[in-house]
């Protein structure tokens, strides 16, 4: 008996074609779509059936920019540039690199990448991209991106809360042709009021309590902090400020005793 197989041939389709933005080697911790340092996982919530565009576009604010905080927190890049680069490449999380594979912003393989992949019709047909296990790597491959290549070293000149010259600044260093793309960001960013999560990366909006860093052991949680605006305040990063308290979200009361440096037992 001969047993023969047929394989189905699975072609993506694409939505509309997007102006064409730089896909060049980007560097990842550990090479892998899952780094064993990451264990929390992303909850994304669906936008609801027949939702409006401003609605998507809420929903996956709401989804990401917890994200896209922390990665201000610790790389310096705007929250309101990453949501509003992630918002437009990926059409809000509507597009099938974001469905398929959890890449936000358009991350083709390369040869450095060992991780998942999928094949999507880009500049060419059937070109290879990344797939992230989870969101969060997406968002952690387009900081280090940004970061780790001298074309883009003056953006972190610029201050954090000036949008608009990061929106022309990225224009400028070769990320994308399209010559509307900076106006385009600056259009979502205010529209949504996008800088309200730089303001609270920044502590803008936040009565901060001047404290000696080199006599406190602990803080004290007050009305209006988070995570983000207590490590910032106090020079460490969330994952870190976390790992000293045992915290396994980003849920805090007021009144909560925080250490600011490891504790034995």
């Amino acid at each position: 008996m001969v047993l023969s197989g047929c394989k189905s041939h699975k072609k993506t389709t694409t939505y509309k074609k997007k102006t064409r933005t730089e896909r060049t080697t980007t560097p990842v911790i550990n090479n892998t779509s899952n780094p064993k340092d990451e264990e929390t996982v992303t909850i994304v919530t669906p936008p609801k059936t027949n939702a409006s565009y401003a609605e998507i576009v809420s929903n996956y604010i709401n989804n990401y920019s917890g994200i896209a905080m922390e990665e201000m927190l610790q790389y310096g890049i705007p929250a309101s540039i990453t949501l509003a680069q992630g918002i437009l490449e990926s059409g809000a999380g509507r597009g099938e690199l974001t469905s398929k594979a959890n890449n936000h912003f358009g991350i083709k393989c390369h040869r450095e990448w060992s991780g998942d992949r999928v094949y999507h019709d880009d500049d060419e047909a059937q070109e290879c991209f990344r797939k992230y296990a989870d969101p969060k790597y997406s968002f952690r491959d387009h900081s280090l991106f940004l970061t780790s290549r001298s074309r883009y070293a003056d953006l972190f000149k610029l201050r954090k809360d000036d949008y608009k010259a990061w929106s022309k600044g990225l224009k400028k260093a070769g990320y994308a042709t399209d010559p509307k793309y900076p106006d385009k960001l600056i259009g979502i960013i205010e529209r949504y009021n996008l800088t309200s999560y730089d303001d609270e990366v920044l502590g803008g909006k936040v009565n901060t309590v001047r404290l000696d860093d080199t006599k406190i052991s602990t803080y004290q949680v007050q009305k209006g902090d988070t995570l983000y605006n207590i490590a910032r305040r106090h020079n460490i990063t969330v994952e870190t400020l976390k790992e000293y308290n045992g915290l396994r979200s980003n849920d805090i009361s007021i009144g909560q005793e925080l250490y600011l440096h490891p504790v034995k037992n």
